[in-house]
Parts: structure tokens; sequence; C-alpha cells
């Protein structure tokens, strides 16, 4: 039907922003069978259909893009049914998703649970690097704060206390110890963010 070739970093020309009352008339144009403005529609969504679903199925590129004819032509078969209860985008979103996700079900065959398995091991192995990294990261990060600010952070965000009671312990205003937590995650946010 619509042959798009596509790739993580596709970019195909697509038309300006139109009032959604167009969109509504190319949806009611293309239910009744209008080939050019399913063609409209489909510019306008391919991209966020693709990149779901390319990231649904682990970033393989050639599965993603069969993918997501498919999900366009179940929408082509579809689309004399779409009711309206929610946006069409919305709706095609929800095509594309159950697309991808009957497809991983499918796959979920004796050969491919085996290598799913193995590259699950691999994926547990590289996250339980990633999160070791991370807790030395935050714990450095939270070390870097200036005192005040790593007192309230811990104390609130760490052992739960409630802004009354860091004040308190403190000898602080209660609105002083919620500025020094809100100075302290921004920190936090920056320090982590210019490491990443």
């Amino acid at each position: 039907m619509l042959s798009v070739a596509m790739s993580p970093t596709f970019d195909a020309a697509s038309p300006a922003q139109s009032p959604a009352d167009s969109v509504q008339d190319w949806v009611v144009a293309a239910a009744r069978g209008d080939a050019a403005a399913f063609e409209h529609l489909y510019r306008i969504h391919v991209k966020r259909v693709y990149g779901v679903i390319w990231r649904l199925v682990g970033g393989v590129a050639a599965r993603a893009e069969e993918l997501t004819q498919d999900a366009f032509v179940r929408a082509w078969q579809a689309l004399p049914e779409f009711r309206g209860d929610s946006a069409f985008g919305t709706w095609l979103h929800r095509l594309a998703v159950n697309v991808a996700l009957m497809d991983l079900r499918s796959r979920r065959s004796g050969s491919d649970r085996e290598i799913d398995d193995a590259r699950l091991d691999q994926v547990e192995a590289t996250a339980a690097r990633r999160r070791t990294d991370l807790v030395l990261d935050l714990e450095r990060a939270v070390a870097a704060l200036p005192p005040r600010a790593r007192a309230v952070l811990v104390l609130h965000d760490v052992e739960g206390w409630k802004h009354e009671e860091i004040a308190a312990e403190l000898d602080m205003a209660v609105g002083t110890s919620k500025a020094q937590l809100h100075r302290a995650r921004s920190l936090l946010r920056r320090h982590l963010g210019d490491e990443t």
C-alpha cells in the first residue's frame, strides 16, 4: 500500500500542522477509501508510530519498519469502524502499540525464549553495573553538596523526615528547609546531568 524507507533517523517531509477539523476531514475521507487522504494521515503520523514500535522491538530497524507498515495497513482496514471516541492520532498510536505487542508475544517461541533469556542475562548484568555506577555517582554528588543542603536532602528524601522536623533539628525556618531541599535537588540534577 504505502511504502516509506525508514530508519531510526527517518525524517519524511511532514505536512505543516493543520487545524483539527482538517485532520478530521482527512480521517473521514480516508474512512471512505480516499487513499490520498490516508497518505496524508500516514505522513503526519509515521514518525511517531515508527518511533514507538522501534523502541518496543528493541531498536531493530527492519522489524520496526515491517511492523509500522503492518500498523498502517491495519489502520486502513479498521478506519471505517473508527468511531472518533479519541483523536485519530491516539487511536493510531494505540493500534501501533498493539501490533508491536502482538508481534512480541508471537515471537515467544522456544528458540526466541532462549535468545531472549541470554539477552536478558546480558541486560541484567549491564543494568547492575549501571546501578552500581549510578549509586557511586549519586553518593559522590550528595557528598559534594553544601552541608546544610546535604543535611536537608538526606533527612527529607532518604530518612523521610518532614520539613517541620528538619527545621526544628537544624534550627532553621520551615521555608528555609524547603529552599535548601530545592537547592540540593537542583545541584544534584546539574551534577548528575553533567556526568552523563
